[in-house]
This record gives C-alpha cells, sequence and structure tokens, in this order.
C-alpha cells in the first residue's frame, strides 16, 4: 500500500500517523507488524512525540546544525542537496511498529512522521506493509 504525502517547505515534518492507522484497520490484522518506508533518499521515516509540533522544528534544527547545507559536500557539484542525503540516511528510510488488538502499538504521545529533507515536494510516497503474525 502506498501513502503519498505533500511538503510545502524545504524542511519539515508531516505526520502520518492517522493514515497508517486507517491501513491497518483496513487490512483486518489483528497482530502483527507494520512497515513503513519512505521510497525517496532525501526523507526519512521517524517515531517522535506527535502532540506538539515543535519536536519536528527542533529535530529539523538540531540536524542542521550537525551537519549544515552547503558545507563543502562533494554531492552538493551534482544537486545542491547533499545534506538531505547525509540526514535521511542518519534518521533512516524506515519504521517497524507492532499491531496489537487492530491497531498500531504506539505509546501515548508517540506519532508516525515523515521527515522532508529536500522539498517542497508535491508527491512523496511511503509503502505501508503489514504482515500478520501468530497470536
Amino acid at each position: 500500500m502506498i501513502i503519498e504525502v505533500s511538503s510545502t517547505q524545504h524542511k519539515e515534518c508531516i505526520e502520518i500517523t492517522d493514515q497508517v492507522r486507517a491501513l491497518v484497520v483496513e487490512s483486518g490484522v489483528e497482530r502483527g507488524l507494520c512497515h513503513i518506508m519512505v521510497l525517496h533518499a532525501t526523507a526519512a521515516v521517524v517515531i517522535n512525540e506527535n502532540d506538539d509540533p515543535n519536536i519536528g522544528v527542533d529535530l529539523i534544527t538540531a540536524l542542521d546544525r550537525a551537519i549544515p547545507d552547503h558545507d563543502g559536500w562533494l554531492h552538493d557539484r551534482i544537486d545542491n542537496n547533499a545534506q538531505a542525503h547525509i540526514k535521511a540516511a542518519i534518521l533512516g528510510p524506515s519504521e517497524t511498529v507492532q499491531v496489537r488488538d487492530g491497531d498500531l502499538l504506539l505509546g501515548t504521545w508517540q506519532g508516525i512522521l515523515v521527515v522532508e529533507l529536500d522539498g517542497p515536494r508535491s508527491r512523496r510516497q511511503v509503502s505501508v506493509e503489514i504482515v500478520p503474525t501468530a497470536p
């Protein structure tokens, strides 16, 4: 299953928990694993707090401090987005969440976020695979 996400900023966090949860419910799987993977090299998927949107802003600020834009990266010679590739590689393209009782097993404040690192993009694809496990 594919979720499509649009970004409006160069760097931003976009919550997709509700879309993923809807796919889990639709699948009818009561117990299993839900694998979420962004299909792009300049975006990432993370699980983090979803109540305060400033967490996403802080995450991007921390990444920018650690990996500055246009800091002599060799890949910038090709398409000027080396920092986005590096940050995406560090965060990772995917997360796996347990499914219990037909729902995502997330903590009270946890949500699934796509981290856009080279936007804005009208279409980012996120693959969601739900695999049942034995009870």
